[in-house]
């Protein structure tokens, strides 16, 4: 898209299009791993340590108020929430079935889609609109396409939306995978990033015992440090939930070679066991958002999210050319709403919109904001 693209000369370009947290790892985060590296002197085992599985299922507890899932059974650590998602339909995808389906919101993850397709799976979509608060709509699809849908991803807080979806979300939700046998991959990747301390995100999790479903049947949670926690280079996150779709994927992943080195063992452990870190991360997210949303609104139509470190912005023309032509005019680059999306049945959700990744520094994102709304303003 930007082939060929010259922004001016001398300005240092500001890259908001890809969701990298880039603010730094916490010290006791890194001096852990580097003080378990003798770990690398052996082969890890694919379950992962118990003491991993059990600071994992602890902070599943405290952080959703709810009883810790069986470290032993309903939780398994894996090399981050991608590569579970990824390697997730492979493992519960039966292709043997007529023309399985896998569903999940559109504008999505990609590796979603790409999950689906190599698992031999149709996928199928779900648009997220603003007419509706970007919730999710299964009057969309039909019968026909239910009856064969195998999975479903949801992902809560939202890409790009940063919507959270209520606890009558997941009642439906629930309903619905019961109804037609589905699975039900909940990513929340995002889970952390919120903006009031006495108000996080419901999770999938405690959505389900609110709801009596303590054995979590048909549902699995992938999460991660990488935005938690700062680590995108670490890998490491977790799936969590019914412990027989568990099984089976730990079996896959045995085959899979999906163990998560030893040293990364440690250090995750050193993080899920720590928040202070994590409200200090939340703490500049919302400084980025107070500022970034205040320069905007004179020009462009914004709103908060409900969480995660997107904006989902409306553009008054193109959303590729927006992009191209921001790009030129002023150094910064966003992702094109139409390149996050498919279009399905006439529609592609993501058009006439950008998603900007508010993941660089705190002075970078307000450069930044400064020059997106000179550049609105010129239009």
């Amino acid at each position: 898209m930007l082939a060929g693209s010259t922004p001016p000369a001398g300005r240092k370009t500001v890259s908001l299009h890809i969701g990298e947290p880039k603010h730094p790892t916490p010290a006791f985060i890194r001096e852990t791993l580097i003080s378990n590296l003798d770990g690398l002197s052996v082969y890890p085992a694919t379950l992962g340590t118990d003491a991993l599985r059990q600071a994992i299922a602890g902070w599943i507890g405290r952080r959703y108020g709810i009883a810790a899932p069986d470290a032993a059974t309903q939780v398994l650590p894996v090399n981050g929430s991608r590569e579970a998602l990824f390697s997730f339909a492979q493992a519960v995808i039966d292709p043997t079935q007529p023309a399985p389906v896998v569903v999940c919101p559109n504008p999505f993850y990609q590796i979603y889609e790409g999950a689906a397709l190599l698992a031999g799976a149709e996928p199928q979509f779900i648009h997220t609109l603003p007419e509706n608060d970007f919730s999710f709509d299964h009057g969309q699809l039909g019968q026909d396409i239910w009856q064969r849908t195998q999975l479903l991803v949801v992902c809560s807080p939202g890409n790009p939306t940063g919507k959270v979806l209520k606890l009558a979300d997941w009642e439906q939700l629930f309903e619905h995978a019961d109804r037609y046998g589905y699975v039900i991959a909940a990513d929340e990747c995002y889970s952390e990033i919120f903006f009031d301390e006495n108000k996080p995100p419901l999770g999938a999790l405690a959505a389900a015992v609110q709801l009596g479903r303590t054995d979590f049947r048909n549902l699995v949670v992938f999460s991660s440090l990488s935005k938690r926690s700062n680590v995108p280079g670490m890998r490491s996150g977790f799936v969590a939930g019914d412990a027989a779709i568990l099984k089976k994927f730990y079996l896959y992943r045995t085959y899979h070679g999906g163990a998560m080195s030893p040293p990364v063992q440690a250090a995750s452990i050193a993080a899920w066991l720590d928040e202070a870190h994590v409200v200090e991360n939340r703490r500049l997210y919302k400084q980025k958002f107070d500022a970034v949303i205040d320069i905007l609104k004179p020009v462009m139509p914004v709103e908060w999210p409900d969480a995660a470190f997107y904006l989902w912005l409306k553009t008054p023309i193109d959303d590729v050319e927006f992009t191209r032509k921001l790009h030129d005019a002023e150094a910064v680059s966003v992702l094109p709403g139409s390149y996050l999306a498919r279009e399905a049945r006439g529609i592609n959700p993501g058009t006439n919109r950008i998603r900007i990744a508010l993941v660089a520094t705190v002075e970078e994102c307000v450069e930044a904001a400064q020059r997106l709304r000179r550049f609105a303003a010129s239009l």
